[in-house]
């Protein structure tokens, strides 16, 4: 984009190249629930805003402006889960997956990094939410769940949903992203790295839920 809008390239010798390229990086977007920000998918279309907006007639302009297009994106592509996340259909979990992503990018001081906790703690508990049945998830220390109580939802589906040893496991992983999130909403000198942390278990703690549920089951 850069190198047609100052002197480079010519427009109609990459034009192909760079339709294909974008359809490809769309896709791998899409696989990590990521919105492809960029809004040219034809370099014409890039060529016809340049040429007529009165900010970028010079080249510095508009490389400043490509930079300003794909800078979020790249951070938020650095920033996002080691762990894949494919969409659950579970509409409130994968709504908040995606701004999990977003407030991960972003984030930059204390106060914010503290509320990407919070908001994996919703995320866990729109996930109990979404699986937990009273009448058919018994809680195990008998208690009854409250409609926030992502811990006893969780361990309750999980114990009455997996039978053998990958239930204490799969409990146990629950647990553990919930206590994070926990954790980190209250951790005063909270860092990126814990944000980061956060945000892995509890991808991967809805990831083994969706698995359990049926959601990532093969087409038949």
């Amino acid at each position: 984009m850069i190198s047609v809008a100052t002197g480079g390239l010519r427009i109609q010798d990459v034009q192909y190249e760079f339709i294909r390229r974008f359809d490809a990086v769309n896709v791998e977007l899409s696989s990590r629930s990521i919105e492809n920000s960029l809004p040219y998918r034809d370099l014409w279309q890039w060529h016809g805003h340049w040429s007529g907006t009165e900010s970028l007639k010079n080249y510095r302009s508009r490389r400043e402006y490509v930079a300003t297009l794909f800078s979020p994106l790249i951070k938020l592509v650095q920033a996002g889960p080691a762990v894949a996340y494919e969409a659950t259909g579970w509409n409130r979990v994968d709504r908040t997956a995606n701004e999990l992503r977003n407030r991960l990018a972003s984030a930059e001081n204390e106060e914010q990094f503290q509320a990407v906790g919070l908001l994996c703690r919703e995320m866990l508990i729109s996930l109990g939410q979404a699986v937990f049945r009273p009448e058919d998830h018994p809680t195990i220390d008998g208690v009854k769940a409250s409609l926030t109580d992502a811990k006893r939802m969780l361990e309750a589906y999980v114990a009455s949903t997996l039978v053998g040893s990958a239930n204490e496991y799969v409990r146990k992983h629950a647990r553990a992203a919930i206590d994070l999130a926990l954790h980190l909403q209250h951790k005063r000198t909270a860092t990126f790295r814990d944000a980061a942390f956060c945000v892995e278990a509890t991808i991967s703690a809805t990831n083994l839920i969706a698995i359990m549920s049926g959601r990532r089951d093969p087409m038949a």
